[in-house]
């Protein structure tokens, strides 16, 4: 579900809005007007600016219902990274455009904009060039499978080279389901490729390399109370390093209910960017016994034998056990892997 907000200037405009709330039924929206003649259920923006700052900061998406050029200047100060900016889009206060502003293949904009078209029966304006092309977008299938690349250089040099009609490499370390798109040729070498990996340190088989990393991983976590952050760190960064794994293929950190307000983890997610998830004892004892590690003092503090790897395998999507247990100064962790498939010609379920 997103979080998206919806902004009008104008009582015609707040009509449209009210629209576009509805199509966006399946979503948590907020509707906000900054005019005098809104309707009951409009929340006031007193100051576009700081709605708008506050918008970029916690939103999934940005509806304006007004001239394009007020969400240009709205949003402008706040607009950070393409890898993190949430997707804008405009309507105009009849609602005859919608118009993709920002973020339209990672933030999701342009298929925002079909959607909001589609059900209020505007036209969509769509101005990316892989879009208007009908070429593949890379940034939208690595969003479709939940994975994040390395190198925004790299990337555009991809979309630049299938734009001007060349194929480009494709080269994974995991299986893919549907048609590959003719832009792609599954190879191992050659002047620039695309390679599907997790892996901290992985291969670089072709002289432009775009690696895509998919968010996989689950790093299971115990500790004894009060474990200080440096220790818990410490073993974070040895535990990734030693499996090969790279930390933007963490997608949580997974650990038992009674660690839920240890200082040290909250400190490690934030430090990371990496959320949390929280699994009570009888969820964690719930799970086949795959010969997890067991300690008897752990048991009798937790009930549980084994917190670290019995809450990777419990946060993961079928995943395996790909790091047992380790230990160090009062902290213990393990890394679970979903089982991941890369799909083609549509998004990931």
């Amino acid at each position: 579900m997103m979080k998206v907000r919806i902004i009008a200037f104008s009582a015609r405009g707040c009509g449209i809005a009210e629209l576009v709330s509805r199509v966006l039924f399946a979503e948590e929206c907020e509707v906000f007007a900054k005019t005098n003649s809104a309707p009951e259920g409009f929340r006031d923006a007193e100051k576009l600016d700081v709605w708008a700052e506050e918008s970029m900061r916690s939103c999934d998406a940005i509806v304006f219902v007004g001239a394009a050029g007020i969400a240009v200047r709205a949003i402008a100060p706040y607009v950070k990274d393409k890898k993190t900016d949430p997707a804008v889009v405009c309507v105009d206060d009849i609602g005859r455009f919608a118009i993709s502003l920002l973020s339209g293949h990672i933030g999701g904009a342009n298929r925002l904009t079909e959607r909001i078209a589609a059900g209020i029966g505007a036209t969509p304006v769509i101005t990316t060039a892989t879009d208007i092309h009908g070429r593949f977008a890379v940034d939208v299938f690595s969003t479709d499978n939940n994975m994040v690349f390395r190198g925004t250089k790299v990337a555009k040099d991809v979309s630049a080279w299938i734009l001007d009609g060349k194929d480009v490499g494709f080269l994974s370390e995991y299986p893919y389901t549907g048609s590959m798109p003719p832009e792609l040729k599954e190879r191992s070498s050659g002047e620039i490729g695309i390679t599907v990996s997790a892996k901290a340190s992985p291969p670089r088989r072709f002289d432009e390399t775009l690696v895509l990393i998919p968010k996989i991983h689950v790093f299971g976590i115990g500790c004894k109370r009060g474990a200080t952050y440096e220790a818990v760190r410490s073993l974070f960064d040895e535990v990734l390093k030693s499996a090969d794994i790279d930390v933007k293929s963490v997608r949580a950190i997974a650990s038992i209910d009674l660690k839920e307000d240890e200082e040290a983890i909250k400190q490690l997610s934030a430090a990371t960017g990496i959320p949390t998830v929280f699994f009570t004892s009888e969820e964690l004892n719930d799970q086949p016994d795959i010969g997890f590690s067991k300690s008897d003092f752990v048991k009798s503090v937790t009930d549980v034998d084994c917190v670290c790897e019995r809450a990777a395998m419990k946060a993961s999507l079928n995943g395996r056990l790909v790091r047992g247990k380790v230990a160090s100064n009062g902290v213990t962790a393990a890394v679970a892997q979903d089982s991941f498939t890369i799909k083609f010609g549509g998004s990931v379920q």
